[in-house]
């Protein structure tokens, strides 16, 4: 025997000492979890996997069937779910990745496990067409097994966590496809069923591949202000100890600390440093009740309790107890102001209400006892919402994952109808949305609402608690602009249907408008003649025919001289870029020159380029690249590239609501992109102040930009307004580093007392 032949064999050994191991550990799971022994069927599984997969290595090198194998554990260990699912798991990629049919698995495992692979295994042939995307196609073939088999949506959940905890394995370019499809679509469905560990897990380890800086240092200032976090968790709950074991309580108090993510977020969305979030610290008390129907009285009972040590803040009382959320989360949220002077949550909540919140449905089902319970029914009324969705399918990927999204959102409202029934809606829903909830008749012919007896218009926003009575006229009809007025999947989807059956209309109206006109200047319709007359008016076909339909475009003389051959004069655009290319000669931070970049001609991707190495953006190739409005990056800014449907490279922020979406939708066309700028060239950055007026205050914040930073201001504007002046500061800037250092300066200007980024 060689020396390879040696090295291989030790290798497979090890492989198989691995494999056995982890399949050990799954059954060893499985034997003490609550559900019945089938330990045959979970080994025959296994032993399948292995041998369909015999072989074959991940990108990190280790063999592929520790993959379903990790998948099958997170099912049973960390979902509680029983010997169906686990065998699903375990056999999951086999029919996409080996020559094993559905029909195989389903001779050998039957019906149920079969159809549960055959909605987890990838789809060739389009949903929507050549042109979107796999993974919307993927996705809506999940949501259709999923409606016959809720297992089949935990599963993917399951495969997403171990995909997302194997990423670093991945080029950079797949990492932000991934972490973008998780963060997008993932995670608020593993919160919209329950799965709160899962989904914190999967939003931290998203948020950790596209911006690793950010969540270096967010991870570094927890761990350093650990010891501070402890003493006043310490301080708080000593008190609370003492009242509970009083009471006789069998209880246990955890601390929750704020997720990475959930930091960053709040960063990002209030505007606020890492020190200025109070809520990293929250309180958990897990109690265990006397008995079953005691659970809600006791949460009650603990809260007075608290109520005699601390003072409570009265708008920040939730009560999940008896109002459960559409996830099945229960529990009573309270805040209480500590002896330090900090407000603190305190989540009260009895053991099984902490199972379901973290297992989420799946922990649910150990708790039913024959009757139908109210999450269950929840669940139903969800899938049942996403059924209709399916039943009305989208023209485009990225509208059909916009209009599922829509859906995921846990945060609910209780609205009442006038005759006093209670309807579960969307937070941020309007009167359009509550009528479309009712019926899409309804919603169609709304025309405003009486909301708690005041009239208020389509896009009044309802809240909790109000009382909404619909109001209709036959004369009514849907418009384009009441997309903007929805919030909720359905209404979207019913809104848009209309429309598009409408349009249908009008472009059937308008290929007969085009038709007459054509055949009374002795023309036959043609695909070059409709080309051109698109060209002419700057329209697409679909555009121009709708437009033709409702007159307001009219076909003359002029369109018929143009049309045989007296062409309009192009119109030519410069184009715009992000950046102001202010060359200087002399101090860098003051340049004396100002002179337009050399029109570069825009990168094309070709079948040669590699989309595994990253794009460098240089003061030499900013102009092959396509910076659209919808983000404004600039150096220093987290980046990505996408190809777009003209072979061109866009460049997004890589949390650019726009890029969220591609990378959802295109995953394929995502590129890594890196900045390699040299301080050469400006870009602009918008700078909006807030704080108390007085004299000089405008004089104070000028001086740190141009005096004390030498920064450039383009343009600048301040309002004032009883005692409170709003300022816009647009600025010429380096980088994002440059930024940060104007922010936090100003910071430290007297009664400027907020400084907020908005480009």
């Amino acid at each position: 025997m060689d020396e390879q032949e040696l090295k291989n064999k030790e290798r497979e050994a090890e492989d198989n000492r691995i494999i056995n191991e982890a399949f050990n550990h799954l059954l060893e799971t499985y034997i003490t979890s609550p559900h019945r022994k089938k330990v045959d069927i979970i080994t025959k599984a296994f032993n399948f996997a292995k041998q369909a997969h015999k072989g074959v290595r991940r990108l990190s090198g280790e063999p592929y069937i520790l993959h379903p194998l990790a998948v099958a554990q997170i099912a049973c260990e960390e979902m509680g779910l029983g010997s169906t699912s686990i065998c699903s798991a375990l056999l999951h990629d086999v029919v996409e990745d080996t020559d094993y049919t559905v029909e195989d698995i389903q001779n050998i495992f039957g019906d149920k496990i079969a159809q549960i692979v055959d909605g987890l295994t990838k789809i060739s042939g389009g949903i929507f067409g050549d042109h979107a995307s796999a993974q919307a196609e993927n996705f809506k073939k999940l949501l259709l097994t999923m409606s016959d088999d809720i297992r089949v949506i935990l599963i993917k959940i399951c495969d997403r966590l171990h995909n997302m905890r194997t990423l670093a394995s991945q080029p950079a370019n797949k990492q932000y496809k991934i972490a973008g499809e998780t963060l997008y679509i993932y995670a608020p469905l593993a919160n919209r069923l329950g799965l709160n560990k899962i989904k914190t897990e999967l939003e931290d380890l998203s948020f950790r591949y596209e911006h690793p800086q950010e969540y270096a240092d967010i991870v570094n200032k927890l761990s350093f202000s650990e010891d501070q976090r402890n003493r006043l968790f310490e301080d708080f709950t000593g008190p609370i100890r003492e009242a509970l074991d009083k009471i006789g309580i069998e209880y246990y108090i955890k601390a929750r600390i704020k997720s990475p993510y959930s930091i960053w977020s709040k960063m990002q969305n209030k505007h606020v440093t890492f020190d200025e979030i109070y809520d990293i610290l929250a309180v958990r008390i897990i109690f265990t009740p006397k008995k079953r129907e005691d659970e809600i009285n006791d949460c009650f009972q603990i809260y007075v309790a608290l109520n005699k040590i601390y003072k409570s803040h009265p708008d920040r009382l939730r009560d999940w107890v008896n109002h459960p959320k559409a996830n099945g989360y229960q529990a009573l949220h309270a805040t209480m102001m500590s002896r330090r002077g900090q407000w603190i949550e305190v989540q009260i909540r009895s053991y099984r209400m902490d199972e379901i919140a973290e297992q989420g449905f799946a922990a649910h089902w150990k708790y039913k006892e024959g009757e139908a319970h109210d999450d269950e029914m929840e669940l139903n009324k969800w899938i049942g919402t996403i059924k209709e969705i399916l039943d009305d399918p989208q023209p485009d990927a990225m509208d059909f994952l916009d209009s599922i999204k829509l859906n995921l959102f846990a945060s609910e409202i209780f609205v009442f109808t006038p005759k006093g029934e209670v309807k579960t809606m969307p937070a941020g829903c309007t009167v359009l949305d509550f009528a479309f909830q009712l019926h899409s008749y309804l919603g169609s012919h709304c025309i405003g609402a009486k909301v708690n007896h005041r009239l208020v218009p389509l896009s009044h926003k309802l809240q909790s608690g109000d009382q909404v009575e619909v109001l209709t006229s036959k004369s009514q009809h849907v418009r384009p602009e009441w997309v903007t007025f929805v919030s909720t999947a359905r209404a979207k989807n019913k809104i848009q249907a209309i429309l598009r059956k409408d349009r249908r209309d009008l472009q059937k109206k308008g290929e007969e408008v085009l038709d007459a006109w054509l055949k009374k200047n002795g023309q036959e319709l043609s695909t070059s003649i409709i080309d051109r007359l698109c060209e002419i008016h700057e329209q697409d076909q679909e555009a121009l025919l709708t437009a033709l339909g409702d007159e307001s475009i009219i076909l003359g003389d002029k369109d018929f001289e143009e049309l045989l051959g007296k062409t309009k004069k192009d119109s030519t655009s410069s184009g715009w870029r992000k950046f102001v290319p202010f060359i200087g000669k002399g101090k860098k931070d003051k340049p004396s020159m100002q002179q337009e970049t050399p029109i570069q001609e825009l990168l094309t991707v070709n079948d040669t380029f590699n989309k595994k190495l990253p794009c460098i953006i240089r003061e030499d190739t900013i102009g092959m690249y396509l910076f659209p409005h919808c983000c404004h990056p600039i150096p220093g800014d987290d980046i990505l590239g996408f190809i777009d449907s003209k072979k061109h490279i866009e460049i997004h922020k890589r949390s650019c609501p726009v890029a969220v979406k591609l990378k959802s939708s295109f995953g394929p066309r995502i590129l890594d992109a890196k900045w390699d700028m040299h301080r050469k060239l400006f870009f602009d950055a918008t700078i909006e102040v807030e704080g108390i007026d007085r004299k000089g205050i405008f004089r104070d914040v000028a001086e740190v930009i141009s005096d004390k930073m030498n920064v450039n201001i383009h343009r600048l504007s301040f309002t004032s307004d009883k005692g409170i002046f709003q300022g816009k500061l647009e600025l010429r800037v380096h980088d994002r580093e440059e930024v940060k250092l104007i922010m936090n300066r100003m910071k430290k200007v007297p009664d400027l007392k907020e400084v907020r980024q908005i480009l």
